[in-house]
């Protein structure tokens, strides 16, 4: 009664399942997705966190960007102080020499009007200015009726670094090539999205599969036990036999159970990489994309596209500029010159009238007279700093171009491992229906028949690893190329519509 029961319940599980199976087959009847592999990575791409990610990094690189580029135009500035009231006591000194205190009580307004340039070249600025101040003397009770006004049409202003660092020269060189690294390091992203939903996706494949393996497995355990049964009652095969059918019967039931809730697993992992509710069906591609890849090829595109090796040129030019930078130390000289024209008087038209010349040069020196060897350690700091990051870069090229050596070498071997797994599970499956017809016989034994149906089942779940592994080497290599081999182009991006 026993196991009478426990088939029922058996019978009601499959029933179950393959209303649930046929649910997945009907695709777009219900509010189940219908996705293959194109799609998925599609969605990805547009709509999960790792893609949201990626596109905020993009666009703080971008405004960075716009920020040093705006940097590098003349600025316009407007500055004033309306206004300003004083009423304090300073010191005054008499003809005499000696010194005492006089009360100061005034207000002032003072407006300018600024253009400031930063020169390339030199690294200096040269600005423009234009102000007018006003200012009113109360002495007492007694205020004056009208103030007065000082004027400067105009004014030009150098400022000059004679043996310091051009620090815009370096940024010239540098800023390009950070955001050159910024906007590849975002195609990179997008490709290892691409990547993710990849393993998602056969995953969720791989679930499926092990789900109807698992389903297929415990309806013929049912059926065998059956047999041996009969068999038993014949005398055909021994008590051990129809205990080991059993058994396998049992391990089905578990194997299926599990399979059921890794399928759910997986599919909620998808469905949250996706950002999407409804169900998903994923679609094994059929086809993949026969191309056999050149290493020298693959390797000159990567050296032009991928962001590390941007970033080595970078770090390259930093570890040159703070060399420079600690060499230019050695002494500070700046240059101030300013010339331009000025006028005072009462009322403000007049303040523009018989103006004077307004000159100003200054040189600023600082050297260092003894500082006990100071400038010299941090030149040798940085000339070691240089150094070591020429190291550095040296042993991350080699193993760039080691590690992309072996990943090409995968990929054009994946091909052939994939046409092998697939005629091997054609095989494996021909061979567990002939065997199963001759365990009914009597012509097998039941461990030949379990060994035979654990081939089948690893020779499916090969198959479809070996699938997912070409499209997961394949994406990898386009990740770190930036290259579409199959439209033989780069991959490239609209990246102004992109950080709007």
């Amino acid at each position: 009664m026993g196991y009478k029961h426990e088939r029922q319940h058996m019978m009601k599980r499959t029933v179950l399942l393959w209303v649930c199976l046929m649910a997945i087959q009907a695709g777009a009847m219900g509010d189940t997705l219908r996705l293959d592999l194109d799609d998925c990575i599609m969605m990805a791409r547009k709509q999960s966190v790792d893609a949201a990610v990626a596109i905020g990094e993009l666009k703080a690189a971008y405004w960075a960007w716009r920020s040093y580029k705006a940097d590098l135009l003349p600025r316009v500035s407007f500055s004033a102080t309306v206004p300003a009231y004083n009423k304090r006591y300073s010191t005054y000194q008499r003809e005499d020499g000696t010194v005492s205190y006089v009360r100061n009580n005034y207000m002032e307004l003072d407006g300018s009007f600024n253009i400031t340039q930063k020169i390339w070249y030199t690294g200096g600025t040269l600005s423009v200015e234009s102000s007018l101040d006003w200012l009113r003397q109360i002495s007492g009770n007694a205020t004056e009726r009208h103030g007065q006004f000082m004027s400067m049409p105009i004014a030009l202003t150098l400022r000059q670094p004679l043996f310091g660092i051009n620090t815009v020269k370096w940024d010239r060189r540098i800023e390009p090539l950070r955001y050159r690294e910024a906007k590849s390091a975002f195609l990179t992203a997008t490709e290892q999205v691409a990547m993710r939903a990849i393993s998602v996706f056969f995953n969720l494949i791989l679930a499926n599969e092990q789900l109807r393996i698992a389903d297929q497995n415990l309806q013929n355990a049912e059926k065998l036990y059956e047999v041996a049964e009969a068999k038993r009652e014949m005398g055909k095969i021994s008590k051990n036999d129809l205990l080991q059918m059993r058994l396998s019967r049992l391990n089905a039931q578990s194997a299926l159970t599990n399979a059921e809730s890794n399928c759910k697993a997986r599919m909620f992992e998808l469905k949250a990489l996706l950002n999407v509710e409804s169900d998903i069906e994923p679609v094994i591609p059929e086809k993949v994309p026969g191309v056999t890849l050149v290493f020298q090829e693959v390797l000159d595109h990567a050296l032009n596209n991928n962001a590390l090796a941007i970033t080595m040129q970078r770090r390259q030019l930093q570890a040159e500029e703070s060399l420079a930078s600690a060499k230019s130390n050695r002494q500070s000289v700046t240059l101030y010159a300013q010339a331009g024209y000025t006028g005072t008087s009462s009322k403000m038209h007049d303040a523009y009238h018989d103006l004077l010349d307004r000159q100003v040069v200054q040189i600023g020196l600082e050297v260092p007279l003894l500082d006990w060897g100071r400038q010299r350690g941090q030149i040798r700091v940085a000339e070691s700093n240089r150094d070591v990051v020429k190291n550095q870069l040296r042993q991350q090229s080699q193993e760039f171009r080691q590690n992309l050596f072996i990943l090409t070498e995968q990929f054009n071997n994946q091909l052939q491992q994939l046409r092998i797994a697939e005629e091997a599970d054609t095989i494996a499956q021909r061979r567990y229906i002939t065997n199963v017809e001759t365990f009914k016989s009597g012509s097998i034994s039941t461990l030949e028949l379990s060994d035979t149906q654990t081939s089948k089942d690893e020779a499916r779940r090969n198959r479809i690893a070996q699938l997912y592994n070409y499209w997961y080497y394949y994406y990898q290599i386009r990740s770190i190329t930036l290259w579409d081999f199959e439209k033989n182009r780069d991959i490239d991006a609209d990246f102004e519509e992109i950080v709007k």
